[in-house]
Parts: C-alpha cells; sequence; structure tokens
C-alpha cells in the first residue's frame, strides 16, 4: 500500500495486497488483502472469480483515481510483468526506446 496515492494521503501506507493464482494461467484463486479499506477492495476480486475473469484482464480495469483499489490493479500489473519471456521483454524494450 507504500506505493498507492489514496493511502498515502490518506496516511494508510500499511498494508498489502497479494491475488493467488493457479499455476500457469492466470485464473484467481483467491486473495488476501491486508489493509484498512480490505472489505470495500475485496468486492473486485470477488466479482472476477464468480465471473471467470482473469488476473491479465483485471490488470486492464481502469480504477477512479485516487482510490485504495488502485492497489488492486498494481498486483495485477505485477503479476502481468512476470509473465513476460525474455525475448518479448527485449522487444518490448527495443520498441519503447524507438
Amino acid at each position: 500500500m507504500h506505493d498507492v496515492d489514496r493511502a498515502i494521503a490518506d496516511g494508510e501506507e500499511t498494508g498489502f495486497v497479494k491475488i493467488h493464482v493457479k499455476e500457469r494461467t492466470d485464473r484467481i484463486l483467491g486473495a488476501t488483502i491486508v489493509a484498512r479499506h480490505a472489505g470495500e477492495m475485496i468486492n473486485e476480486i470477488t466479482v472476477a472469480m464468480v465471473a471467470g475473469i482473469g488476473l491479465r484482464t483485471l490488470a486492464r480495469v481502469i480504477h477512479a483515481y485516487p482510490t485504495q483499489a488502485e492497489a488492486i490493479r498494481m498486483a495485477a500489473d505485477a503479476y502481468t510483468r512476470t509473465r513476460l519471456t525474455p525475448t518479448i521483454q527485449s522487444l518490448l524494450r527495443r520498441w519503447v526506446n524507438w
């Protein structure tokens, strides 16, 4: 939560969001949210699980800014970055530096 602007503004940087996925997929199995507004944030994960929405899709959801729920998108983004192969990472670096 220390990287979430709303948490910083509210002085609530303690906590974290951890999203559990099935190995080798982006299927969400559950989540652990330890933060002041965890009860409000867990709903998004629950809806994604019930609807069969994967973590990659969840990473593309635009959240209102600034909100505590931005931590969910940040966790999903972190997952997406781990899924890039070295070859794709190299290609992306070349393209960005074009």
